[in-house]
């Protein structure tokens, strides 16, 4: 068996693979750079003085969706934010949501003095399941976030039902999911609103950024308002309606977001073929699990999340991950680690200042948050490899990955 590079032995990935954070893993080009030219040689960067090119996008980003609204913000947490405060929910309201997700679809919800209620997840697409969101309400709740992780989509169905059902704003977080699919419907078009991410690591990017859409019409009047401080702007009379942000997109974002979305069905078709590639090289390494695509969804790989037997393994998921790195692959063990609520923000909690609020304090009740709340989540977190994604792998780099995994995972097989 040939000597791990960990223990001295070659690298099974001698060079650099192409990475989201660089252009060697971007479908960067001569469309973004013409689009920025414009914006740069008019001088106007802001949307409200620039030449339209934010509202470009919105319009085209809303066309892509089929849907009536889209609202430009500067990040992906912006974008949750402002549908947050949209929904204009009274301080202490209750919101389910995933426990395995980025801080940024949690850190809205506490903004808006909201309490984040945990749901537990479906262990083979590290989403929350919908039995577990039925069994977490309570006469306070208000909202259901859902997040459609590393590309694969929530079971929508019976989530979507249970909403209806209980006259409850669902929004999904489409950060890590774009163009994904549940059945025949786009992800971010079946909820009541739909965020999106355009951070550097995303399938799209404008380095940073996001978009909101939605087909209800108070809805799309109420975000656009959010990430816009409350400010109509339709009169000469200068007046701000509701508490709210300033989260304006600028004109070169905008006008790199416009190049990217031409490709993004492109980018979306590279990574699911790739992931196809990858799922076949493989799919004979003992004691790991390739991502997930159930019938029902269509997955479009933000990450190659890899479900392990650590139980199989004589080392720990952390060893595994750096010996992996020193294979030349990037690697994490567990992606946040933990699930959110172990976070000390929650289980302190850091809020605002040493109030606790509104985690304690909120209408007479306190939460409490640490481990045991949601098992799967916990569980899949301490059982799973993530590895990068790009559009840009060819059947060389697919190759030598997958032998990189093959000859760590096999090294310390012990059945």
């Amino acid at each position: 068996m040939e000597e791990l590079a960990i223990n001295g032995g070659p690298k099974a990935v001698p060079y650099d693979l192409p990475v989201v954070e660089n252009a060697s893993g971007r479908f960067f080009g001569d469309e973004e750079l013409a689009l920025v030219t414009e914006v740069m040689k008019s001088g106007q960067l802001n949307y409200l003085s620039g030449g339209g090119k934010v509202a470009r996008f919105e319009q085209e980003f809303a066309a892509a969706y089929g849907v009536s609204h889209a609202v430009a913000t500067s990040s992906g947490t912006a974008s949750i934010h402002a549908a947050v405060i949209a929904l204009d929910l009274d301080p202490g309201s209750e919101v389910i949501v995933a426990p395995i997700t980025d801080m940024g679809t949690i850190i809205p919800i506490l903004m808006q003095q909201l309490i984040p209620v945990f749901a537990d997840v479906d262990p083979s697409t590290y989403n929350v399941d919908p039995a577990s969101v039925a069994e977490k309400l309570t006469d306070r709740t208000k909202a259901v976030i859902v997040v459609h992780m590393f590309g694969h989509p929530c079971e929508m169905g019976p989530i979507a039902e249970f909403c209806r059902a209980r006259d409850l704003y669902l929004i999904e977080d489409c950060c890590q999911a774009f163009l994904t699919k549940y059945r025949d419907q786009t992800c971010g078009t079946i909820g009541d609103i739909g965020c999106f991410s355009f951070q550097q690591s995303k399938h799209m990017t404008t380095g940073d950024g996001g978009m909101v859409i939605t087909n209800n019409d108070a809805l799309g009047k109420r975000t656009r308002l959010a990430a816009d401080k409350g400010w109509p702007r339709d009169g000469e009379f200068r007046d701000h309606l509701f508490l709210a942000p300033a989260y304006h997109m600028t004109e070169i974002q905008a006008a790199v977001g416009i190049a990217q979305l031409g490709k993004l069905q492109s980018i979306v078709d590279a990574r699911r073929a790739n992931a196809d590639k990858m799922r076949s090289l493989i799919s004979r390494v003992p004691g790991v699990r390739p991502p997930v695509e159930h019938s029902w969804a269509t997955h479009t790989y933000w990450k190659y999340p890899i479900a392990v037997d650590i139980d199989s393994f004589s080392v720990g998921m952390q060893h595994i991950a750096d010996a992996l790195k020193a294979e030349g692959i990037q690697s994490w063990a567990g992606y946040t680690k933990v699930p959110i609520y172990q976070y000390d923000i929650l289980t302190v909690p850091r809020t605002f200042g040493k109030s606790g609020w509104p985690i304690s304090g909120t209408t007479g009740r306190t939460y409490t948050y640490g481990p045991g709340l949601c098992p799967n989540a916990e569980r899949a977190l301490r059982e799973m490899i993530v590895l990068p994604w790009s559009e840009r792998y060819t059947d060389q780099h697919l190759a030598d990955l997958s032998s990189g995994l093959a000859k760590v995972f096999r090294h310390y097989y012990k059945g």
